[in-house]
């Protein structure tokens, strides 16, 4: 039987338990998303999330058909970067499995996971990363053996941004699909003019900002402009930014692949506009199934095998946690 990295993602809301085979092989995960009853994500409940349904998503992983836990030959683990109690929780539940089954730890960053999922799903091979996620909006492209960090948000993840704008309209965690959705409505109507829901366009250089358009469109709704027509606002500015910027990586880079990733990359609207921004430079545009966007323990285990394949293991002594992990700060040396 063909050996079994085993990955578990905590970072967040998502409590996630997934598989890479040493092939390369990517296996569905088995996921629970903790959602507040309302407000934001609080990291201590969400914590308590991750700890009472360990043993549901173990008991769902021990009785798929395909699996064996004599087959695992390692265990991977979101180390940060990340909200630090769920991070400990899904430390914690590693570090026993690795001990239990007498196979190596990884320790593996939790963003440069993305990278490596995508690059396996989609077959590119040298990207410029548009990251958006909740708690991340970042530019990322391969330099010196390292992910450099080209661009970012000075404020807050792009993700966190929607989903606040969407918690002030009484639209539950996590509004990103509902404000596509709403903006899908919207548009088909044939009636879009951004000259008529005006927002901060907020690029800086290479880096961006959102906290402005949220405050924005917030008062929009306000002032009387219908949620729908705001949503497809909100979306085709901070889409644009994001594209704008991730064109820009291109130019500087010489690369010629775009891929995206995290939660935010499941929307439909950024992909086609990612899409027609590589077309009109040459370049190609990639993402992975939405499985795979979002935060799951498979990115995790895939991160996982490539560290394995170069020898990199975690010792229990460090183990430890990195909320404020960088992007930049893991070595690849990794092809």
């Amino acid at each position: 039987m063909e050996g079994i990295i085993l990955g578990i993602e905590s970072t967040a809301h998502t409590f996630s338990f997934g598989r890479v085979s040493t092939s390369g092989e990517l296996f569905p995960s088995f996921s629970s998303l903790y959602r507040p009853e309302e407000g934001g994500i609080h990291p201590r409940e969400a914590a308590d999330h991750h700890s009472e349904t360990t043993s549901l998503l173990l008991e769902r992983l021990s009785s798929s058909d395909d699996f064996s836990w004599d087959s695992i030959i390692a265990v991977a683990f979101s180390q940060g970067p990340g909200l630090g109690p769920c991070l400990r929780v899904g430390a914690s539940v590693a570090r026993t499995l690795s001990t239990r089954l007498s196979v190596p730890l990884l320790g593996v960053n939790h963003c440069v996971a993305h990278i490596e999922v995508g690059r396996n799903q989609t077959g590119c091979k040298d990207p410029v990363l548009l990251y958006v996620s909740g708690g991340n909006t970042q530019v990322i492209a391969r330099a010196d053996g390292r992910y450099r960090v080209l661009g970012e948000t000075l404020d807050i993840g792009i993700g966190n941004m929607l989903d606040k704008f969407a918690r002030t309209q009484g639209i539950p965690f996590p509004g990103g699909p509902e404000i596509e959705k709403l903006s899908n409505e919207f548009s088909e109507k044939g009636e879009t003019s951004l000259d008529d829901v005006l927002l901060p366009y907020g690029v800086h250089g290479m880096d961006l900002a959102f906290s402005g358009m949220l405050t924005s469109a917030v008062q929009k709704v306000a002032e009387g402009k219908s949620l729908g027509e705001v949503c497809w606002s909100l979306q085709e500015h901070s889409f644009a930014t994001c594209v704008e910027v991730a064109e820009r990586a291109l130019a500087h880079t010489g690369k010629d692949e775009l891929l995206l990733g995290g939660g935010v990359a499941c929307n439909e609207r950024l992909r086609n506009m990612s899409k027609m921004m590589c077309e009109d430079r040459g370049a190609e545009c990639f993402w992975p199934d939405k499985p795979y966007c979002i935060d799951n323990g498979t990115m995790i285990a895939e991160l996982g095998r490539r560290m394995l394949e170069c020898g990199l293991e975690t010792e229990l002594m460090d183990s430890g946690i990195d909320p404020s992990l960088r992007t930049d700060n893991t070595a690849v040396v990794w092809s």
